[in-house]
């Protein structure tokens, strides 16, 4: 039996970088799959580029911003898994929901993570092959590198009072609450475009915000001093740094893939 796959993508003003997602993903060599277009309303005439195509399901209405447009479009979803790509990322070469979909037959877990490749930074972000609570708290897979079971949105949605992190508490509340058991594919998932709205200078004191709401919602005051203490000692701020800097993102992640590697 086939595992059919749901890839989310929703826009707003996209331009180009709606098509070059959505033709990274109609280049797939696996069949099962349903792309899910949510756009906001776009006037740009982005979605006029979209080539016409029984696997597309195209939605266009107002929404509050990103993670509810991922609400709206996990309500036409009919796959057994949902990935959600931006606009501007891509799969990280053809084979990769062929590969999953071998790789997740038994179907064990409920999330599926795997590594990405930063085209800001030019480099390979690999995960932790296991995670851990304090994986949870540090660092989680992105979730264009995520295979989520359907269950997981069917019962409960983005928690739109985070603007920022909705997706970080979403991953939180099935890590702790719902034994989503993650599984790392040990392969590379997507194209990571990097940059955004998250990672912006604007954003940081409401991401810390955010960070220290949801963690300590799932931790234990013992477990957040331990974590906290942990990235002061071992410097995260400067860690940060250099995994988003160009000139050295590939020997940071170069070192992490080693430490990681299976």
């Amino acid at each position: 039996m086939y595992i059919r796959f749901s890839v989310i993508v929703v826009c707003y003003n996209a331009g180009d970088k709606l098509r070059d997602t959505i033709d990274s993903i109609l280049e797939q060599t696996y069949e099962e799959y349903e792309i899910i277009i949510k756009d906001a309303m776009s006037t740009d005439r982005s979605l006029e580029k979209i080539p016409l195509n029984d696997k597309i399901k195209m939605i266009s209405c107002k929404d509050q911003g990103i993670y509810d447009g991922m609400n709206q479009a996990v309500g036409h979803a009919t796959g057994a898994y949902y990935i959600f790509l931006n606009c501007g990322d891509s799969f990280y070469n053809r084979d990769v929901l062929d590969h999953t979909a071998q790789l997740i037959k038994d179907r064990d877990s409920l999330i599926y993570y795997g590594d990405t490749f930063n085209e800001y930074a030019q480099s390979i972000v690999t995960m932790n092959s296991k995670i851990t609570p304090f994986t949870c708290y540090r660092h989680i897979p992105c979730h264009q590198a995520c295979f989520y079971a359907a269950e997981l949105f069917q019962e409960r949605r983005y928690d739109l009072h985070y603007k920022i992190r909705a997706d970080y508490e979403h991953f939180l509340w099935s890590y702790f609450c719902k034994n989503a058991n993650p599984r790392h594919l040990g392969l590379i998932v997507a194209n990571y475009e990097g940059g955004g709205f998250s990672e912006t200078k604007e954003n940081e004191a409401l991401d810390r915000q955010e960070h220290r709401e949801i963690t300590e919602k799932y931790m234990t005051e013992s477990q957040l001093r331990k974590y906290r203490l942990f990235m002061i000692v071992t410097l995260m701020p400067i860690r940060k740094y250099l995994s988003r800097t160009k000139w050295f993102s590939g020997i940071y992640n170069g070192i992490k893939q080693m430490i990681y590697g299976e």
